[in-house]
Parts: structure tokens; C-alpha cells; sequence
């Protein structure tokens, strides 16, 4: 154990993806508050305005092959991202 564990907790293994996952999840339930229309092109404008172009292709790629673990109102504004 190192001291890093004493102070941050077991180190969490996931994966690049599951990380993005996770983030783009965790802005669609900030903008979740919102009506469903502008609640999803609030994510959508946020992924597109913050995450670099490489993030949102992987991202969109995720979804094409399924989108396992985004939640519906992210996989919504995934789904409009255009690059």
C-alpha cells in the first residue's frame, strides 16, 4: 500500500472509455433539472463547446456500438453531436 492509498482510497481500475462514460453521464444529470429538449441540447452544447474533437468521436463511437452505461438523456445529446 502506498501513501496515496492512506489518502485517496484503493486505486479504481476503468477503463479511457468508462471514464468518458462516466463525465458524460455526470453532465447529462447536471442538465437533467432542465426540460428533456434543453436539457439535451445543453449536453450536447457542453461536449461540444468543452471536450476535444478526439473525446467526442470516441464518445460517438461508443454509442454506434451500443452506448453501454450512458444513460438515455446523454445518449440523446451523443446522438446530436455532429464531430
Amino acid at each position: 500500500m502506498s501513501d496515496l492509498d492512506d489518502v485517496e482510497g484503493p486505486h479504481i481500475e476503468t477503463t479511457s472509455m468508462q471514464r468518458l462514460v462516466y463525465m458524460a453521464n455526470q453532465i447529462g444529470r447536471f442538465f437533467a433539472a432542465q426540460p428533456h429538449d434543453a436539457a439535451v441540447a445543453g449536453v450536447a452544447k457542453h461536449l461540444a463547446d468543452f471536450w476535444d474533437p478526439h473525446m467526442r468521436a470516441r464518445i460517438r463511437a461508443h454509442l454506434a456500438a451500443g452506448g453501454e452505461g450512458l444513460d438515455l438523456l446523454t445518449r440523446e445529446a451523443v446522438a446530436r453531436l455532429t464531430r
